[in-house]
């Protein structure tokens, strides 16, 4: 409905004072005459960015016209909750948390909403308990989970008890559709198996992240999956578990690089442990990539930082991080229904070359 053809007068069930002869109008009133829902009203006052530019600018012209400005005790009782989207995580990867940190951040700009965040322990005997606090207590719109706290069903099942908004950040799809972002490691997984075999390598080894991570598992099974196209398979001497830290990296390469033979080409889970590998095997007198090719996953700021800079599968993890506050927020551009999938891609760098001769 235009507001040029909104009623002048209000209808007598939505009066709620009378100033200088007119009926104030309510939010609801706004919402019926530009035609829009009471929660995209509430966007436009909250000065959302996921409102399209014309149903903005309709619905300003209303409340311009009508005077209209929203009363924050009804507006606290409204909403009952705080404008806060809360992160929940327990990752042993400081850099993952930065750039999900800063992801969420770019979502929440100019939407009035702000971020806490909530570092925990999946192994704590309070850890539920916990975390229902956390939200309880900061009365929260909604919350981003990501890896590994995402794969914890119990705490999806503890958010929807207490009615609590959440998007979940996993590699594979463990909800519905609108409470998923997949990563699809898998496919990363996959792609660097293909790279390595096409530089000539077959004595591959593999460093696979915390077996509480689910990355871990679909990060294998797609290295495996590349490596079957070239009836290539990892025996189970050349898998080693690391921790997704630069200390677990060393430690597995230290293990690795001793046998004999020695593998000439290592992928590891995450370049945290790909960045210890590189100092492994500079502790054995290697050179990379003359005599070991070493492949990381992420592409996190440590892939570039060190010599030589890694090739590696990269996640738009910052990315990520926006689209998941608009999915928990409510973008109307996009079906709040789609599931959302982000493609990993292989970023190739100095740290892979060919088999040795």
């Amino acid at each position: 409905m235009s507001p040029s053809k909104t009623p002048s007068t209000i209808p007598e069930e939505s009066e709620t004072g009378v100033e200088g002869g007119r009926r104030r109008a309510t939010i609801n009133d706004i919402a019926r005459l530009a035609g829009v829902s009471k929660k995209t009203v509430s966007r436009v006052i909250n000065q959302s960015p996921f409102v399209r530019d014309e149903t903005r600018e309709r619905i300003e012209a209303v409340i311009a016209e009508w005077g209209y400005a929203p009363d924050p005790q009804a507006r606290g009782l409204a909403f009952r909750r705080s404008f806060l989207i809360g992160m929940i995580y327990d990752n042993p990867n400081p850099q993952y948390v930065v750039n999900m940190q800063l992801g969420l951040l770019d979502g929440m700009r100019g939407s009035g909403f702000e971020l806490v965040v909530h570092p925990c322990n999946r192994a704590s005997p309070t850890f539920l308990t916990d975390i229902r606090a956390f939200v309880e207590r900061q009365k929260l719109f909604g919350v981003v989970l990501p890896p590994s706290v995402s794969e914890d069903e119990r705490v999806a099942k503890l958010l929807n008890e207490i009615g609590c908004a959440y998007i979940r950040i996993a590699s594979v799809e463990l909800d519905k559709p609108e409470h998923m972002i997949v990563g699809q490691d898998r496919m990363g997984g996959a792609q660097a198996a293909r790279h390595i075999v096409e530089l000539g390598h077959k004595r591959i080894a593999f460093i696979s992240g915390p077996e509480t991570f689910r990355s871990s598992h679909e990060r294998r099974g797609g290295f495996e999956d590349g490596l079957a196209e070239a009836g290539l398979s990892l025996s189970p001497n050349d898998i080693v578990q690391g921790a997704y830290t630069f200390e677990s990296g060393v430690a597995c390469g230290d293990e690795l690089l001793s046998r004999s033979p020695r593998p000439t080409a290592i992928f590891c889970g995450n370049d945290e442990m790909a960045a210890g590998v590189l100092q492994s095997a500079r502790k054995a007198g290697l050179s990379v990539p003359q005599d070991l090719t070493v492949v990381g996953f992420d592409d996190f700021q440590i892939a570039q930082a060190v010599w030589p800079p890694l090739t590696t599968i990269h996640t738009p993890t910052r990315e990520i991080g926006r689209i998941a506050v608009e999915k928990l927020i409510g973008d109307e551009r996009r079906e709040p229904r789609d599931v959302t999938k982000m493609e990993p891609n292989l970023v190739i760098r100095q740290s892979s070359g060919p088999v040795p001769a």
